[in-house]
């Protein structure tokens, strides 16, 4: 395991958690995911975070997942664990645990819905960095946060030896270039967004925590290596076929798109835990097309 940021970059999954229709999850798809990535060409797999429906999972299954991933991994791709809260102390605790289980670094998100101060933020994020030593990444989408935290906040928390990175979902990419101009070296910006990530890569970011390399894990990963070379046109080419499938997993919610997706290529059953509901059937048709463009087969 290293705390400096640099070996975690490129194209990293934001992976969906397979489920049974009745909710409960599916091991066999999960194990079957992992391998579809490794053998896809996907540089990492977040275990856990928002797309992996962390907020409807019990802290035992929360655990068991990212502990699973971890071991099919096998070290032959990253693993970082979703291990946010809007608890200082909940978030402390996953953090620690995930840390117990090995993996190469935690995903932390802004706490939401309590609406702490930027110093509330620094303090929090302090305190975890402060007390478990794995490699941590912050996560900034005020999307669904509400909070959003500040540059200034973000290179006050940059030095501490244990904040490895920031994913970036704000989308605004003069703000995404001071951060990372001002950052230190071992400090890494990564994309949060798919729909801009090119962008945020050209302009020096390491990455791209995504959404859409759970549909197109090979087109993701060829996209991230364009950016990150600086290969503009070719990298802006691809970003243009890639992007009505973007736009068609957002066309409800995240992550109920992008589980109908997946489902339809055959890789696991449809379900998804409430208050989040399946894709509405009328909504399936533009996300089969978007699919189709890339010859990406569904059923």
């Amino acid at each position: 395991m290293n705390n400096n940021g640099s070996t975690i970059q490129g194209s990293m999954v934001a992976l969906v958690t397979p489920m049974n229709a009745d909710g409960s999850l599916d091991w066999a798809s999960l194990d079957k995911l992992v391998e579809f990535h490794v053998e896809q060409g996907t540089d990492a797999i977040v275990a856990v975070g928002t797309t992996g429906e962390s907020a409807t999972l019990a802290v035992d299954e929360h655990l068991s997942v990212v502990e699973r991933v971890v071991k099919l991994a096998n070290g032959r791709v990253s693993v970082i664990a979703g291990t946010g809260a809007n608890s200082t102390r909940e978030a402390e605790e996953l953090t620690r645990e995930a840390h117990k289980l090995n993996v190469d670094a935690c995903l932390l998100v802004v706490p939401y819905y309590n609406k702490p101060t930027q110093e509330g933020l620094y303090r929090h994020f302090m305190q975890i960095a402060d007390s478990v030593a794995v490699p941590q990444i912050l996560y900034n989408v005020p999307g669904r946060t509400i909070t959003d935290m500040d540059n200034e906040t973000v290179l006050r928390l940059a030095s501490h030896e244990n904040i490895i990175g920031i994913k970036d979902a704000t989308a605004d990419m003069v703000r995404g270039k001071a951060l990372i101009e001002q950052a230190p070296d071992n400090f890494s910006v990564y994309s949060g967004d798919d729909l801009t990530a090119v962008e945020l890569m050209l302009l020096g970011g390491k990455g791209n925590i995504s959404v859409t390399a759970n549909v197109a894990p090979n087109k993701m990963a060829e996209l991230c290596r364009l950016a990150m070379a600086g290969e503009t046109e070719a990298a802006r080419a691809l970003q243009a076929e890639l992007l009505p499938l973007h736009n068609a997993l957002f066309i409800e919610s995240n992550p109920i798109p992008v589980k109908w997706a997946v489902s339809s290529m055959g890789l696991m059953p449809e379900g998804i835990r409430l208050p989040l509901t399946p894709l509405m059937a009328s909504n399936s048709e533009p996300l089969r097309k978007a699919m189709g463009s890339l010859s990406i087969t569904s059923n």
